[in-house]
């Protein structure tokens, strides 16, 4: 069926941030990355006003035109594609970081992996494609490297983009009638959302606090990079508190300088669950300052250490009440914004 531009433009404005005009011209992968980024964050959404044209002459190419297509030949490289792999790799490993860091051996399989998916999709969009083992090997090999940092997806995703533009090829031609229905294709990409989103939902839902400290660690381990252009650490925090200025000027309220850094604690005001064992095992209330957990903490420490408690469960409380400590302390810690 020939595709009409007009339809096209139709679906791009009604749900261009969700993939549908790109699912109507038969372009999964690139449907796919639109529903998990919401449009390229955006950017993509709005840069498609003028590629539309050129999404549909793919889609009507007949049968002819593919057969002067040599399936060897090396596609050019693209900057914005090459820029997409990197900004999507990272945003899946952060993910990834946010809803399943708590699996086992994460930094060495499970975070390069997620990585490499996220490479391998932008890899996969329109007539071009990669070497998806390739791009996973390379990701198993850079982990380590970074293990443990929360600024190890920007070097995975950066070997992972290089590797797959290296590895670059032209999709094969399809053959007529190779088209398949669009009941299947939805199923296919509703099971890729839930893969994706499932795990994000669960963790945000159920450890939120974990979620939005890591979140502003990763934010102040960014700035920290500039420490030495300040002028440009400023810029970038003040492209990053955009979203809450223009909250400000929606509902009403004047923005103050440091009144953004109570957003966060804002977010935090319910306890978890773990936290409030952390509460009993320190006999705090819930409105205990940091002073009050720093000391109980050290009351409780110097009672049941081994060197001074001879009971045979000194040494497993004494661990009890350290880690106990140590989950309020991350509660309690500064904001590292500055």
């Amino acid at each position: 069926m020939v595709k009409s531009v007009m339809v096209a433009y139709a679906l791009w404005a009604a749900g261009g941030p969700l993939g549908l005009h790109h699912l109507y011209l038969g372009r999964d992968s690139h449907a796919l990355l639109w529903m998990l980024t919401l449009g390229g964050f955006g950017f993509g959404w709005v840069r498609e006003v003028i590629r539309i044209p050129a999404y549909v002459g793919q889609a009507n190419q007949n049968v002819e035109k593919e057969k002067k297509t040599p399936p060897t030949m090396v596609p050019p490289v693209s900057p914005v594609r090459f820029a997409g792999q990197v900004c999507v790799g990272i945003y899946f490993g952060i993910v990834a970081l946010i809803g399943l860091n708590s699996l086992g051996f994460f930094y060495l399989i499970v975070l390069p992996l997620c990585v490499g998916a996220g490479v391998h999709l932008v890899s996969c969009i329109g007539q071009q494609t990669s070497d998806l083992q390739k791009t996973l090997t390379t990701c198993l090999i850079t982990s380590p490297i970074f293990y443990g940092s929360a600024l190890s997806p920007l070097p995975i995703s950066l070997a992972a983009s290089v590797t797959a533009a290296q590895y670059r090829r032209v999709k094969p031609p399809q053959t007529p009638g190779s088209t398949q229905k669009l009941g299947p294709r939805l199923y296919r990409l509703g099971l890729a959302w839930l893969a994706f989103s499932a795990p994000l939902g669960y963790s945000i839902f159920h450890n939120t606090t974990a979620t939005l400290y890591y979140l502003s660690d990763c934010v102040a381990a960014l700035l920290d990079m500039f420490w030495f252009l300040p002028w440009l650490r400023n810029v970038f925090e003040y492209i990053l508190l955009i979203p809450y200025r223009l909250l400000c000027v929606l509902t009403g309220g004047g923005y103050y300088e440091d009144a953004w850094r109570k957003v966060l604690e804002i977010l935090l005001k319910e306890y978890t669950e773990r936290e409030k064992e952390a509460l009993q095992v320190l006999s705090l209330e819930v409105d205990a300052s940091l002073e009050d957990i720093t000391r109980s903490y050290r009351e409780l420490a110097k009672t049941w250490h081994p060197d001074h408690n001879p009971s045979k469960d000194a040494e497993a409380m004494f661990m009890k009440i350290h880690e106990a400590y140590q989950v309020l302390l991350r509660r309690h810690k500064p904001h590292r914004f500055t």
